[in-house]
């Protein structure tokens, strides 16, 4: 077995490699080659979390599990709000061949999914892009932005004002051609955006439907269990939206499992999932008006996908440290 640490992980999974490896998982998930229970929460007390997330890949051909801890009080520490490691199997003879970190491994797959999204179904001339949240979400999706369309202005929101322009100040730093902007008004910054990303653990709506834009697109992120949920029921009602996987949003999406409950909402009203429109299977963008989403919840087949192809570079440049079970 190779286990490989945070910082072999960020040496061999890059942002843009990263978004071809979960394109090709999304097309996998949606011809159904993929095997992926609802993922398990399980709380653990004051408030956190530890999520178990198994699945199994035809192609690449592996299994595995990951178990990650969801402490929302950890960037307040400087620390992930998501740890954990992700053991992968190959499939020949069910070998457990790799152990690595999952925090930034889960936070560059979810950006890159939603990068996958917004080159699927946002406008190719989009110049404008909204962050909502200002966490380690954030900055894994601006890198994701900026990896699949040209944009020049970013406004980045959240209840705090002064984290928004500390964020701004740092990101402007390695991003000097763009133009960022900060504040506590999510409104004001969605109002001209082209794209927009809620990265947040609200439990509650903080955008809502009627605040958004004609033509844009909206990666839905940040709330990934059904009593949470960052977009409100207007929201629902007004935008055209593809998910990561319907059986999960059918569970766990909170916006959706409680519009649906409420007879407001129906799975057929979903425009399907992702995968399809990438394997050209299934319509995206039907006008240049229409308010396009991507309702991410992070799925275990993403997470094999980035474990596979991590290991085979392990292998490849003999990194990581080999460990006998």
């Amino acid at each position: 077995m190779i286990v490989l640490s945070h910082a072999d992980v960020a040496a061999l999974f890059p942002m843009e490699t990263a978004i071809d490896v979960v394109q090709r998982a999304m097309i996998e998930v949606s011809a159904r080659r993929a095997e992926l229970p609802l993922r398990s929460v399980v709380p653990v007390g004051g408030g956190n979390r530890m999520g178990v997330m198994p699945g199994a890949l035809a192609d690449p051909a592996c299994f595995g599990v990951k178990l990650v801890s969801l402490f929302p009080g950890n960037p307040a520490k400087g620390l992930s709000s998501h740890r954990g490691a992700i053991v992968l199997f190959e499939a020949e003879t069910g070998e457990a061949v790799a152990m690595m970190d999952a925090s930034l491994l889960t936070a560059v797959r979810t950006a890159a999914a939603s990068a996958v999204a917004t080159r699927a179904l946002a406008r190719e001339e989009v110049t404008s892009l909204a962050i909502i949240g200002y966490g380690e979400q954030a900055e894994h999706h601006l890198e994701a932005m900026l990896a699949v369309r040209r944009i020049e202005r970013v406004a980045v929101a959240g209840r705090s004002a002064e984290k928004a322009v500390d964020f701004c100040r740092k990101a402007s730093e390695h991003h000097p051609g763009v133009v960022f902007t900060s504040g506590s008004d999510v409104r004001a910054a969605v109002a001209d955006a082209d794209v927009v990303c809620t990265v947040t653990a609200s439990a509650t709506p903080i955008l809502m439907g009627d605040w958004l834009p004609a033509g844009c697109h909206v990666n839905v992120v940040g709330s990934s269990i059904p009593s949470m949920r960052e977009v409100d029921d207007r929201f629902v009602e007004r935008a055209a939206i593809w998910v990561d996987y319907l059986p999960s949003t059918l569970a766990q999406a909170g916006e959706i499992v409680d519009m649906i409950a409420a007879g407001r909402f129906s799975a057929d009203d979903l425009r399907g999932e992702i995968g399809s429109v990438l394997a050209g299977d299934g319509a995206g963008r039907s006008s240049r008006d229409e308010i396009t989403v991507y309702r991410s919840l992070g799925i275990a087949a993403q997470d094999l996908a980035a474990a596979h192809f991590i290991h085979s570079q392990a292998k490849a440049l003999a990194i990581g440290q080999c460990v006998a079970l």
